[in-house]
């Protein structure tokens, strides 16, 4: 059965199945009972999204935010979720605006399914070899540069593909993002699939449409996306991605090697106009003679409705925190183009919220907002709609959650994924290394505004869910050997950008093997390079094109050094927030099963 839900429905992208959880309650508990075998049990759950930990018999669950949207309701449903159920007591925003939660017990799975279905969110096929979350621009809708608002469309996308018989068993999974504007807030060019709006004159008529963007990726070769389409209508975007799709899947050579299954070795391999001219192909065939026009299918949220009027008696900032306030509005408050209203971006350190700070946001957005927010690709949170009056009340309740921190998109804005916490794959203690640097940066007091444009990112291994290749600096997470020990390590990216308004860059992989302990002088060292040797005005990452690879491997080459071990040294023999000496303990992951 189907739980119907009007087009409109704030939050609701994507039909909850009660059948499906039905289904799930019958495969685990045959699976736990001995009655179904490992590895289609793990299928099946992936597509659910459930997947398995490097901890025994605990999963990680992840959630599908459709273009990062969630309202004030959802995120009270996060907080029970992450109050009943999350060991930790915590939810974790990642790089794909998706909510997780991890060491979940298989058995309490489908009441955490439940809680969630009821607030019209969804985990059907945030993992496995599917059509993952479908991101998008944290400010669409409501930004100034945009030719129109692709939140309609990006819904269409989820609902023409979720469930859909093509996309179950995909070579590998698939990743697809919608930007609002020519700036490309979300980051199209690492994704299998991405649009930026366009509207165009066709005989005579302003059209919307899209310029379309294939065989983006990072993890293992790093890859921008190549052009696919300059331009197609709106009434045709969902076809092209459909010939995209049956493309990919019918490519049975990525099938062989799971770890190079990815559409972007196919797009690479053929190049750019031969996998064009296999889309067209495709588009000649019987199937795509069918409507494909997104009109049924489009999220339908009129935000504006739900606006709230400016507060009649709204407090304004005292002189003891006028400063501090203007601060942080400095990079938090961004002007919507719907006069009198603004959107603010909420720094979410390592993209945690504990239950009282998922209530507290849920009731800041009703308060001062319209109910609804956007996560981003940098694990912040964006409420919209709040009135320029009632920004500084806002910023006050920020506070009282702990959540008020500045410099959004600035050097202490440190973005890693969960590492040795939870993931399989994990090498190292990412989020343990996150908050070392950040530490390490707020501890310089760093005034200086090239200085804080630099920008962090750490993986706890080399897949790059912590996006490290499109960093100023970026780490991924290995191990050094010292003697018969091991020892935590880190190799270095320098001069990515995943700065919005400029061109989408990856990192240069620079002759450095850290050890973790070592990483926040590393960072300290890089700035201070940066520092002392650019020239007027110059960024760092121009600085990295003029002076090359040698200054910063010169500059860390004494840390690169392995340790010996002894009592003297034995904490480099220690990850981040661990307590005892470290072994590498990789286990077989779950993306490509």
């Amino acid at each position: 059965m189907t739980t119907t839900v009007r087009a409109d429905t704030p939050g609701h992208v994507i039909p909850i199945l009660e059948d499906e959880l039905a289904d799930f309650t019958t495969e685990a508990t045959a699976f736990l009972d001995g009655d179904r075998d490992a590895l289609d049990f793990t299928k099946f759950r992936l597509r659910q999204g459930v997947y398995g930990q490097r901890q025994a018999d605990r999963q990680m669950i992840r959630v599908k935010l459709p273009f990062g949207g969630v309202t004030s309701d959802q995120l009270d449903a996060f907080a029970e979720v992450a109050e009943r159920f999350a060991p930790l007591r915590k939810g974790h925003l990642t790089t794909r605006e998706n909510v997780q939660y991890h060491h979940v017990p298989l058995d309490e799975t489908l009441e955490l399914l439940q809680v969630l279905g009821r607030a019209g969110l969804s985990t059907r096929e945030a993992c496995g070899n599917t059509v993952r979350n479908v991101t998008g621009d944290p400010w669409a809708g409501i930004r100034d540069d945009e030719p129109f608002d692709v939140t309609p469309y990006a819904g269409a996308f989820v609902r023409y593909f979720v469930r859909s018989e093509l996309t179950q068993l995909l070579p590998r999974k698939f990743k697809v993002a919608f930007s609002g504007s020519d700036e490309d807030s979300a980051l199209t060019q690492i994704h299998d699939l991405g649009f930026i709006p366009e509207i165009r004159e066709v005989d005579g008529v302003p059209t919307k449409g899209f310029r379309i963007v294939a065989g983006g990726g990072l993890s293992i070769m790093a890859k921008h996306a190549v052009l696919l389409r300059e331009w197609v209508s709106v009434d045709e975007y969902l076809k092209h991605s459909h010939a995209v799709l049956r493309v990919f899947d019918a490519a049975d050579e990525l099938r062989k090697n799971l770890a190079k299954a990815r559409i972007k070795f196919l797009v690479h391999r053929v190049g750019e106009e031969e996998f064009r001219a296999m889309v067209d192909a495709e588009l000649e065939g019987e199937w795509a003679k069918a409507d494909a026009r997104p009109d049924p299918l489009l999220f339908l949220d009129d935000e504006a409705a739900d606006a709230p009027a400016p507060p009649e008696d709204a407090p304004q900032p005292t002189d003891a925190d006028r400063a501090v306030f203007q601060e942080w509005a400095r990079t938090a408050v961004k002007a919507q183009r719907q006069a009198g209203y603004a959107a603010i971006e909420v720094q979410v350190p390592q993209g945690d919220l504990t239950p009282e700070q998922f209530r507290g946001l849920a009731t800041i957005m009703r308060e001062y907002g319209s109910g609804r927010a956007r996560t981003t690709p940098w694990q912040n949170i964006v409420l919209r709609w709040i009135p320029g009056e009632a920004v500084y009340a806002v910023w006050l309740a920020l506070g009282e959650l702990g959540l008020n921190g500045g410099g959004i998109l600035e050097i202490e804005d440190v973005v890693s994924c969960p590492g040795t916490d939870s993931c399989k794959l994990g090498i190292t203690s990412s989020m343990g290394l996150n908050r070392a640097v950040s530490d390490r940066v707020r501890a310089l007091q760093l005034t200086d505004p090239l200085t804080r444009r630099i920008l962090i990112n750490a993986s706890g291994c080399p897949n790059s869910c912590g996006q490290h290749h499109i960093a100023n600096i970026g780490f991924h997470g290995a191990a050094i050997k010292s003697g018969d020990r091991q020892a935590p390590a880190y190799h270095v990216f320098i001069a990515g950008n995943r700065r919005t308004g400029q061109d989408l860059r990856l990192g240069t992989l620079i002759k450095a093997r850290l050890p973790a302990k070592r990483v926040p002088d590393a960072v300290e060292r890089f700035i201070r390079l940066y520092e002392a040797e650019r020239s007027d005005g110059e960024e760092f990452n121009a600085f990295f094109d003029r002076v090359g690879k040698a200054p910063f491997e010169d500059a860390v080459k004494d840390l690169t050094l392995p340790p010996e071990f002894s009592i003297q040294t034995m904490d480099e023999f220690i990850d981040w927030e661990r307590e005892g000496l470290y072994v590498l303990e990789r286990g077989e992951g779950e993306c490509a099963v």
